[in-house]
């Protein structure tokens, strides 16, 4: 065989491997050697401090200190994550499915509406949220206008709000993938499905939901992850009866200075993530987006 084939041969081969290289570099030197670190804080005597430097002694009750102390947290974060992914897939499938077979020319117009909030800067959005659900806002006015509605009904502070900020923060992120699942279904199918008489809701059952399912899942999991761990919604839209994880996690690290015990929970919150969303995609049934 001659040799330039050979070395034709060979680069094809690494090909591959040199596309990865960058990708894979980033990641080893951003996540893996951050996280590596992350694990070894977890694990320090908490009885240190930043003057005293901390000792590595492998302590694991760091995580059962932890679990033991701020599990409400846990549970609200996957609570209110779960609640804000299933509002937006409530409200985003329906917007997903005009824009990609209802909306003829306005197509473009649209998706450029659904992502024009990510022009501004999260907190912004999020205070602009504290505005409008404030106690003399026009949300708590008009629903005082309600009969049966208590003169002191408020939003701002309360569990609601929280669950609102972060369905109008992620919303965008269940409605692309969703978008872009549907634009590629095929019209033919749901005409075949009609011309064999099927209802609407039939064949949305049947036809468009099985159809569109790794989209569902991109996008669920894409809105569930992020909002499990934020905490700017609950930091200026709630209280501290609200605070997720994520604002435990805030101030162990800038305000208590407690690193190991903020590593830990920075670990049990990534593995309560990995375990619900390992968990979901088996269920979901579909390996198209894993």
């Amino acid at each position: 065989m001659p040799v330039e084939a050979v070395a034709g041969r060979r680069r094809r081969r690494l090909t591959p491997y040199l596309l990865l290289l960058p990708g894979g570099l980033w990641l080893l030197l951003f996540f893996v050697v951050p996280s590596v670190q992350l694990a070894g804080t977890s694990l320090y005597d908490r009885s240190g401090s930043l003057e005293t430097g901390y000792s590595q002694t492998f302590a694991f009750v760091n995580y059962l200190d932890a679990i033991g102390a701020y599990w409400p947290h846990l549970l609200r974060s996957a609570g209110y994550a779960g609640i804000a992914t299933v509002i937006c897939l409530v409200l985003g499938y329906p917007l997903a499915y005009a824009i990609a077979h209802k909306a003829g020319r306005w197509r473009t117009l649209l998706l450029v509406c659904v992502i024009a909030p990510f022009f501004t800067t999260f907190l912004v959005r999020t205070l602009a949220w504290k505005s409008i659900l404030s106690d003399n806002g026009p949300v708590v006015g008009v629903l005082r206008a309600v009969p049966f509605v208590p003169d002191d009904f408020r939003l701002l502070a309360t569990p609601a709000a929280v669950v609102c900020g972060l369905v109008y923060n992620f919303l965008p992120f269940m409605v692309l993938p969703l978008y872009a699942s549907l634009e590629r279904l095929d019209g033919r199918l749901l005409e075949a499905a009609g011309d064999l008489y099927a209802k609407p809701v039939t064949t949305f059952r049947w036809v468009t939901l099985p159809l569109s399912m790794p989209g569902v899942v991109a996008g669920t999991l894409l809105t569930f992850i992020p909002a499990a761990g934020d905490y700017i919604n609950a930091e200026l839209l709630g209280t501290p009866n609200q605070y997720m994880v994520g604002n435990v996690i805030d101030s162990a690290f800038l305000v208590r200075l407690d690193y190991p015990q903020a590593a830990a929970l920075s670990f049990l919150l990534m593995a309560t993530i990995l375990v619900m969303v390992l968990s979901y995609v088996r269920a979901a049934g579909t390996e198209e987006v894993v």
